[in-house]
């Protein structure tokens, strides 16, 4: 594995996964019952972005950076809370990854499992992480931990699936392995993302999802940029099973306000079932 996160903190990718991430633990707190968290491909759970390799592409000057500076987003207040949690002083100067930003989320009945295969984030992972057994790190393959994980206790909770795509059979693989796990828990909810770069790759991903014959597969995608060429990224896209009940309303909402806080060039916002 070549991928590390810190180039990319920050960006705009990171901060629409992350907001709707918060919006679908949000409505699992609106429940007393406990819920669980399983994320697949956690990352290091924390990054400087004053760190050289985050310095060199600057990536969160488009993203994170300029949705501080418009503002606010009513229905962002988790995500904001969770970017003070760790940043108590105003200047923005870490970036929460998705296992941080669910474990700021977290009650004292709910749980976290971050499974984290590459062994140096694994390992920055583990330091980032409260010392709370509420957070549990896992240094294997997420894809390989999922039937052990599943069906949680708790029977509510959501996967997040966020691979670095970098093996050719990316989308294949994904859609084997989520059909496995959905057959273990269907009733669970489940956000998988992907980059909006190869759209008949993307075509073809969709089209193996349906063929799995699973029902309320939603379907999010933040386009930003002209997607003109396979190989740049154009923005950032979200399949959502069982989603929380009208999130589709709130996407449509929230997307426009996104481009408009990020001020994107390219303000493009999909929100559409795929079955």
């Amino acid at each position: 594995m070549n991928y590390h996160h810190i180039f990319h903190a920050g960006n705009r990718c990171d901060v629409v996964k992350h907001a709707v991430l918060t919006l679908v633990l949000s409505y699992l707190c609106n429940k007393n019952n406990g819920f669980a968290v399983i994320d697949t491909h956690a990352g290091e759970g924390l990054y400087d972005l004053e760190d050289p390799r985050a310095q060199k592409t600057s990536e969160a000057n488009e993203g994170i950076k300029a949705l501080l500076s418009a503002p606010p987003i009513p229905t962002l207040e988790a995500y904001y809370a969770v970017l003070h949690k760790v940043n108590p002083v105003t200047q923005l100067r870490v970036y929460p990854g998705s296992p941080l930003i669910a474990y700021h989320m977290l009650r004292p009945q709910d749980r976290l499992m971050a499974c984290e295969l590459h062994p140096d984030d694994a390992r920055a992972l583990t330091r980032n992480a409260p010392k709370d057994q509420r957070f549990q790190v896992h240094e294997r393959d997420g894809y390989e931990a999922l039937p052990a994980f599943l069906p949680p206790p708790e029977k509510r909770g959501v996967v997040l699936i966020d691979p670095p795509y970098e093996r050719p059979d990316e989308f294949e693989h994904l859609v084997q392995q989520f059909e496995k796990a959905y057959r273990r828990w269907p009733t669970g909810i489940y956000m998988i993302w992907y980059p909006v770069k190869d759209r008949p790759a993307i075509w073809k991903f969709h089209e193996a999802l349906v063929k799995t014959g699973i029902l309320k597969i939603l379907c999010a995608e933040f386009i930003y940029d002209a997607e003109v060429r396979a190989d740049r990224l154009s923005g950032s896209g979200l399949i959502l099973v069982n989603a929380p009940w009208k999130l589709d309303e709130a996407l449509k909402e929230l997307f426009p306000a996104l481009h408009e806080a990020m001020k994107t060039e390219h303000s493009e916002s999909v929100v559409k079932e795929l079955s």
